[in-house]
């Protein structure tokens, strides 16, 4: 039945002068489906950490504290103003290496876990631009009434402005998020299994570059439509009375 259907495939590309041949090869079908298994676990990692990561800088940002605040600041202003790419080198062949030296060989963060650790970062730190701006968008009065009911600095950030402040910044979170998504394809720099660098083996032995950049191209398309429809339920559950409208 799937042969068929694989056959089907081909046979409905060809006459359009594309070659998908190669999905009946079962090893390079297997390799391009565990690329895309790859890819979608890189994302179901990012997105949580990212998310994690943001909302520490902007406590930190946001704390009071200058010896806090003033560090994090200008790691803020190298990440945004780096290419991922360079950070993701410099993790791996820098930090990795460093890590691995003092470790006396064995190293347990994997090229895996070093891309979901500086995309993560790198998208973090615009989380947390975009957290301060909804954590300083909080009114006023809104703060002074949370003083009043003697809530301490953290339960004024924990229980008043987090949860404000994710409504307000809502909307350029989810943006950040679909730009993660498609930022997961420089795993491919460091030699992770994703579905560009499955893509690039392939393509390395067949001529057929155009018809994986399709399908590379379509399924970055779904991930990020997924997330962008996620993000508009959530605006639309998480919608406060006379804000938006």
């Amino acid at each position: 039945m799937i042969e068929s259907v694989l056959q089907a495939w081909v046979g409905f590309f060809k006459p359009l002068g594309l070659n998908y041949s190669f999905v009946q090869d079962p090893a390079e079908l297997s390799a391009f489906g565990h690329g895309l298994w790859v890819t979608l676990q890189l994302c179901a990692w990012t997105i949580p950490v990212s998310l994690l990561f943001g909302v520490l800088i902007a406590a930190a940002l946001t704390s009071g504290r200058p010896w806090l605040a003033r560090p994090l600041q200008a790691f803020v202003e190298v990440t945004r103003n780096t290419p991922t790419l360079v950070q993701l080198y410099c993790a791996f062949l820098v930090l990795n290496m460093l890590i691995t030296q003092k470790l006396g060989g064995g190293n347990p963060i994997t090229p895996f876990a070093w891309v979901v650790i500086v995309v993560a970062l790198h998208k973090g730190v615009f989380h947390a631009e975009a957290l301060r701006a909804g954590i300083e968008a909080v009114p006023s009065v809104t703060m002074e009434a949370a003083r009043s009911l003697a809530f301490s600095r953290r339960q004024i950030l924990t229980q008043v402005q987090l949860p404000l402040a994710v409504r307000f910044a809502l909307p350029a979170l989810v943006n950040n998020l679909v730009d993660l998504v498609k930022m997961t394809a420089i795993a491919s720099a460091i030699a992770v299994g994703d579905v560009t660098y499955e893509s690039i083996m392939i393509w390395s032995h067949r001529d057929n570059v155009l018809e994986l950049l399709l399908l590379i191209l379509l399924y970055f398309g779904l991930l990020t439509w997924l997330v962008s429809v996620a993000g508009r339920w959530l605006e639309d559950r998480l919608r406060m009375p006379g804000y938006g409208q």
